[in-house]
């Protein structure tokens, strides 16, 4: 058995499949620099995930050749870093390869001088002369050569791409909110959409939840049926492709190809936690029944693959491939395959729904199919010559028939890492699952998670490391952030002062100690010494989380208006304010910011719901599932109402109210067309 390196024991799942390897790997930290600093050699990082394919390619090709491991361990201090587990290192070191290359993405490979300052980088390398790209040991042989020979050289380029990055991490620029900004933003995601194929830009394509929610609080706001339409048309060419698992539910990371069929296969709690939330809220608007199967669809993947159903909480992440010759071939299936699981009429229907047929989409195996929507129940049942209810039955029998077939294969890892902010997310997107979808186990397993994380991941010093459970993972505004606004939704939901309370205690830990003076809050607290983690950074633009940034604005404003204290929704206005300057024209990749924006500059519709009565609960319940932009819903022992008696609810907006509603029915009808513009 080979000897273990110094990433074993490491809770990252990515490092401890490098344990093996022959490489002298450090974790980050403060005892590679230090070694690198008195033995005066260049520090080679590498960033990825277990979710990466290239990732582990280049493990393989690489790092784990006993050869090249001699050579990199004699000349280079080795340092790897999994960036679900430290995107505070990943942001800085891809804004810096970005600098140098003009390109990022994973595996990053960067070479750093031993201060930690980038002065080469790229991403995959080749072992061999291949693919247009260097071969890997002559890359390292060059970059070796010219940090022995030219040391000044070096220095200096080392400390010009800290300070293009030191001006790049700080994404603020002060200006004057105003609904000028709101009308550009969705102009520019207008330029940007695909009319053909829904979705945003060409390809690859990846989905813009954010964006997706903005517009269609835009379209409520204002009835233009052109952003309606670009909601619909994403919302539907996502469901009906193959980014979307059309057996298992969930949405693979994004599409290589515009029309949404052949998807990154690897499926990330992220996307799904804010596409289940984009889904669940376009249904609610607009009553579309394929927007409901999807959200449904999201939950079923995220309870049979991401829950821990016997601690609460849920994983980060599932792997595209089983081994690194495959390429999503647990998603894909040949003709032969797939009519081998089903009856005849069961195949015929199929073939024609997901396009299944000799010649499929994969380039290493062009016999292997991606499912998606080709043809909907009524055209197939006039090439069969049948009723369309039963297609629709042979379709049902024939996806739980391929699902049975595919349970047989062996299922791509999952990372089971509890990650806050990501656990957060979902946790709000599930609370919103139950009001909207009627689901109650969601609304259950979220406050599992939720207790989860202040149990586990708490720190002695206030705030909510990183990952729950994670010892000395950091402390990131991200999470902070997300954890708030999913504090504040767990408040709304249950009616307990304890998540109130929670949210408010966060929210002043994150006042204290993240916010910057120039406006705006910092992604990390100061005092980091190693590499570029001493670079302040304040992000904006979502990438592809929302910005955290954003998220704290909205948290904070929600905060004040269900607890009318002004100092929050003080600090969210010069929050947004900060960067109005600079993400004035960045649109479709500052949604989150945009919608913070429309929160502060529309104010919230503010529910409250009288908890004196049993009846109660079904007011505010009718509160969370109805569609309104901008809704917070808070709770009072007195009634907003005292001359009237039983359930009642109060809408308000701003100093304006309506008459109080004391049923579901008419709190709906209030919600539906009170204060709507237009």
């Amino acid at each position: 058995m080979p000897a273990l390196n110094r990433l074993a024991g490491e809770p990252s799942a990515y490092l401890a499949s490098a344990a093996h390897q022959p490489v002298h790997w450090h974790p980050w930290g403060d005892a590679a620099f230090a070694r690198a600093r008195e033995e005066h050699k260049p520090v080679l990082l590498d960033v990825g995930a277990v979710w990466c394919h290239w990732c582990h390619v280049m493990d393989r090709e690489s790092y784990e050749d006993e050869r090249l491991a001699a050579f990199l361990n004699e000349n280079f201090v080795c340092v790897k870093v999994d960036r679900d587990e430290r995107p505070d290192v990943d942001a800085r070191y891809q804004r810096a390869v970005q600098a140098l290359t003009g390109q990022g993405g994973w595996p990053l490979t960067a070479l750093l001088t031993p201060s930690g300052d980038v002065f080469y980088g790229g991403t995959y390398f080749p072992p061999d002369d291949r693919m247009g790209r260097p071969p890997f040991r002559a890359v390292l042989e060059r970059v070796l050569e010219v940090f022995r020979g030219q040391g000044e050289r070096v220095e200096g380029s080392g400390r010009e791409v800290r300070r293009h990055v030191a001006r790049l991490l700080l994404e603020g620029g002060h200006a004057d909110l105003s609904p000028a900004l709101l009308e550009r933003g969705a102009a520019q995601m207008e330029r940007l959409f695909d009319p053909s194929h829904g979705g945003f830009g060409h390809q690859p394509k990846f989905p813009h939840p954010a964006a997706i929610d903005f517009l269609l609080a835009r379209w409520w706001d204002t009835g233009r049926d052109r952003w309606r339409e670009i909601v619909e048309r994403t919302l539907t060419g996502m469901a009906e492709g193959g980014v979307y698992d059309q057996l298992g539910g969930g949405f693979h990371r994004y599409s290589v190809d515009e029309r949404w069929i052949v998807p990154h296969f690897e499926k990330m709690s992220y996307d799904n936690s804010e596409l289940l939330k984009a889904y669940l809220h376009a249904y609610a608007a607009l009553g579309t029944p394929l927007f409901r199967e999807t959200a449904e669809g999201i939950v079923r993947w995220c309870f049979e693959v991401l829950a821990d159903r016997e601690k609460g909480g849920f994983g980060a992440s599932q792997d595209a491939d089983v081994g690194l010759d495959d390429d999503g071939d647990f998603f894909t299936w040949t003709a032969d395959e797939a009519r081998a699981a089903l009856e005849p009429a069961e195949w015929e229907a199929a073939r024609r729904r997901w396009d299944i047929y000799p010649e499929g989409e994969m380039r290493h195996d062009p016999a292997k199919n991606v499912l998606w929507v080709a043809r909907g129940i009524p055209a197939i049942a006039g090439e069969m010559e049948t009723m369309q209810s039963e297609v629709a039955r042979l379709l049902e029998s024939a996806a739980a028939k391929l699902r049975a077939a595919r349970a047989r294969r062996t299922a791509p890892a999952v990372d089971r890492a509890l990650y806050v902010s990501w656990n957060a997310m979902l946790a709000e997107a599930f609370l919103e699952a139950a009001a909207i979808l009627g689901r109650d186990d969601c609304a259950e397993f979220a406050l599992r998670a939720l207790e989860r994380l202040w149990a586990d991941a708490a720190d002695a010093g206030g705030g909510l490391r990183h990952r729950a459970g994670g010892g000395s993972a950091p402390l990131l505004l991200d999470d902070q952030a997300q954890a708030i606004s999913a504090a504040i939704a767990a408040y709304e939901h249950t009616g307990a002062s304890r998540w109130l309370d929670r949210a408010r205690t966060l929210a002043d830990f994150v006042l204290a100690h993240f916010a910057d003076p120039d406006g705006g809050f910092l992604d990390m607290p100061p005092g980091a010494s190693q590499g570029l983690l001493s670079e302040p950074a304040k992000p904006i633009q979502d990438s592809p989380t929302p910005a955290a940034n954003a998220v704290t604005a909205s948290a904070l404003l929600r905060l004040a208006a269900i607890t009318e204290e002004t100092r929050y929704a003080a600090a969210a206005e010069r929050t947004l304010a900060a960067f109005a300057g600079a993400a004035a024209d960045a649109g479709l990749f500052v949604a989150a910011w945009l919608q913070a924006v429309d929160l502060c500059l529309a104010g919230a519709c503010r529910i409250v719901v009288a908890d004196t009565t049993t009846a109660a609960p079904s007011l505010a319940a009718a509160a969370r599932a109805q569609y309104r932009p901008r809704k917070v819903v808070a709770h009072t022992a007195t009634s907003p109402a005292p001359s009237l008696t039983g359930p009642v609810a109060l809408v308000c907006i701003g100093t304006t109210c309506a008459l109080p509603a004391q049923n579901a029915d008419s709190l709906r009808r209030t919600l539906e067309t009170f204060g709507r513009p237009g």
